[in-house]
């Protein structure tokens, strides 16, 4: 077992060993019944900073054009989230599930989009070959954990939407030639990751 894989195993189990912390929900998913079980892979790359692995959606998708986004997607009838998640990595980036080391799933987010998305924790090598699908993926890149999981860098935006006001979770970063702006659904399940790991105590 690595180092890195220790102590990222270490934190996750503490964290959810305890009573939960305030997680971020949409409120848009209130009275809604029936979701649609999906599953997104959050990938920790085991370098000496830990980056995390993220996707732009293509602009000319149905949903959630232009949006970053971790890999994942829906649940096939008789998978578990984890085989989705990997699956969906799999198919969107190329990574080997047999890369993945899964260390657990995280907290459910349910969308107001009628999804029930579980995260799933995994480590990956650092120098994992990636083979991103264009038909789903317009670009990849790997963001510093240290920073999408410090709160001072998670950021409360609202906006104005069907005559309510609606607030969300932005992250921006920029690795020296483009801006990356995290939000929406990514934005709210790195919120809740980050009161569960607790990165920088």
């Amino acid at each position: 077992m690595s180092t890195l894989h220790e102590k990222v195993a270490h934190r996750f189990e503490a964290g959810h060993a305890k009573e939960p912390p305030v997680l971020w929900a949409d409120q848009r998913s209130w009275g809604i019944t029936d979701f649609k079980p999906a599953a997104v892979l959050i990938a920790i790359t085991e370098r000496e900073r830990p980056g995390m692995l993220l996707l732009h959606r293509p602009s000319n998708m149905r949903a959630h054009p232009g949006q970053i986004a971790f890999p994942g997607g829906r649940i096939d009838a008789g998978e578990t989230a984890v085989e989705a998640a990997l699956r969906e990595a799999n198919e969107e980036l190329g990574i080997d599930p047999a890369a993945v080391r899964v260390i657990g799933t995280s907290d459910r987010y349910r969308t107001g989009s009628g999804y029930d998305i579980t995260p799933v924790l995994g480590i990956v090598p650092p120098d994992l070959a990636i083979h991103p699908n264009p038909a789903e993926v317009a670009q990849w890149f790997e963001v510093p954990v240290d920073f999408v999981l410090d709160p001072a860098n998670q950021m409360t935006r609202a906006v104005h939407f069907e005559d309510r006001q609606h607030q969300f979770i932005e992250i921006t970063w920029s690795d020296g030639r483009q801006e990356h702006v995290i939000w929406g659904v990514t934005g709210a399940i790195l919120y809740n990751l980050a009161a569960r790991l607790n990165w920088h105590d």
